[in-house]
């Protein structure tokens, strides 16, 4: 979107008037929103701090100046920036702020194209805050949407309408997506905007909304998933990097320098944590992961002339037992494949913890190769694939959300080769023991992503939701033995 200068008109103040209890209690959920947006853009706060929280009680002077102090930080206030403070803040958890905020913005008799454009990413923040955790990571359908909206747009049709087809033809292209840079290669964002510039008014239509809440969260959520692989390959790449004395690394790709520090390359991978703070166009998006991607060709270089290097002593090199406290974070040398290859072979009565640390010394004493999105684990006859996210949590990285995962892939290991050995024994005593477990795993995981959600930690939420549904297939798979 291009800015431009414009005149602000500030409306006269209001004239007193009886003020509805419902009028009052909306001015009171938004008003916090609008005293932190003119901190963080440093605009005049015309309230002196004893008057920046509302009394519980009406009063129609104060309304009136309140009204329109909103109404001039309406015209000042891009969406970008709207975005970026309920993204960096805790007010993005207030579903009540989030809903009075909608429709304030939907009330509006002559909306603009920044209000509808504010619409439109304030409809998915509270999607994404309120819907549960069993289709947060499902293949979303409109009846879903419907549903989660239904506080804010009431019950709506949820039957597709024939002029949004062109979003559902995204949707379906979106589940192709294997990587990042198969994303960029759209124009998805700019063709999304499209269709909601062509619609005119009838972009306010509730069932039209609730195509394009859809939209845009599942687009979303494929750049959080898809950049996620991305930066677990950089800090798994870093950490080898590291490991092996390498201090600076040719950054030229990323548009760095061709010697650059490990510590400010990881401290640039760090910050992709943060939410995109920039206008959201699809130029601003495609160059911002252009430098990711650039990032992350750099480090595999890297990578590669380390191998180049270490090739020959590689075949000399053993892997040393060590105890399970210290294989977390470790980067041990390549076992020789045959060693590598070898199925572990299980005992019957295989419990939680032997079979993390069976998990954990395969992918320490083989790790993943580069550019690898999923990894191969065995116990007995089973077979065990790891994602990225889930790999990383065991051999790069600690908290909660590691745990977590670490967790659910233990307990998923230990159904699918109960399973597998039901299946050749017929024996089930082992896999009932397994479910018993992987069921307590299930229901705690749900919980994990409620809270990650709560806690506006969107990488972690996707990430335990996709780990949780997987074991949920594996459950799912085993009951029908």
């Amino acid at each position: 979107m291009t800015n431009s200068t414009t005149t602000l008109k500030t409306p006269g103040a209001i004239k007193p008037r009886t003020v509805q209890k419902e009028e009052w209690d909306e001015l009171r959920s938004v008003f916090p929103i609008y005293i932190a947006l003119a901190k963080q853009l440093e605009f005049e706060i015309p309230f002196g701090q004893d008057r920046r929280t509302l009394p519980v009680k009406s009063d129609p002077d104060l309304f009136g100046s309140v009204t329109a102090w909103l109404n001039s930080m309406d015209q000042r206030v891009l969406v970008y920036q709207l975005r970026h403070l309920l993204q960096m803040t805790t007010l993005n958890a207030s579903e009540s702020g989030l809903r009075a905020l909608i429709l304030r913005h939907l009330r509006k008799p002559a909306k603009t194209t920044a209000d509808r454009d504010k619409i439109d990413f304030l409809l998915v923040q509270f999607f994404a805050l309120c819907a549960p955790a069993k289709i947060y990571h499902k293949q979303i359908d409109l009846a879903d949407t419907a549903a989660v909206m239904e506080p804010v747009l009431g019950e709506v049709d949820s039957t597709p309408l024939d002029w949004c087809e062109p979003l559902e033809k995204m949707i379906d292209t979106l589940r192709t997506f294997r990587s990042l840079r198969d994303i960029l290669k759209t124009n998805f964002i700019e063709q999304g905007r499209k269709v909601k510039e062509s619609a005119g008014g009838m972009f306010y239509d509730p069932s039209a909304l609730l195509a394009f809440i859809r939209f845009n969260f599942l687009l979303r959520r494929s750049f959080i998933e898809l950049m996620h692989a991305d930066l677990i390959a950089i800090r798994s790449g870093i950490m080898q990097l590291e490991a092996s004395g390498i201090r600076f690394l040719d950054c030229t790709q990323t548009g760095m320098s061709p010697n650059e520090s490990i510590t400010r390359i990881k401290q640039v991978a760090e910050d992709w944590k943060q939410p995109f703070q920039m206008e959201y166009t699809e130029r601003s998006v495609s160059q911002a992961f252009e430098k990711l991607l650039g990032l992350r060709a750099d480090v595999e270089r890297g990578l590669e002339k380390l191998a180049a290097k270490s090739a020959p002593a590689a075949k000399q090199q053993t892997v040393p037992a060590l105890p399970i406290k210290e294989l977390a974070g470790k980067k041990l040398a390549q076992p020789e494949p045959a060693k590598a290859a070898a199925k572990i072979e299980i005992p019957s009565n295989l419990d939680f913890e032997t079979c993390m640390e069976q998990i954990w010394e395969q992918l320490i004493a083989a790790p993943p190769t580069r550019g690898r999105s999923m990894t191969t684990i065995r116990l007995g006859a089973a077979r065990i694939l790891l994602s990225s996210w889930e790999v990383g949590a065991f051999v790069s990285e600690d908290g909660p959300s590691a745990e977590d995962l670490r967790r659910a892939v233990v307990a998923r290991a230990l159904v699918t080769a109960a399973t597998e050995s039901s299946r050749e024994t017929g024996n089930a005593t082992n896999l009932d023991r397994a479910l018993t477990v992987a069921r307590v795993e299930v229901t705690r995981l749900l919980e994990c992503v409620d809270v990650a959600k709560q806690a506006k930690d969107t990488e972690a939420a996707v990430n335990l939701g996709i780990s949780a549904k997987r074991l949920v297939s594996a459950i799912d798979e085993a009951e029908k033995l």
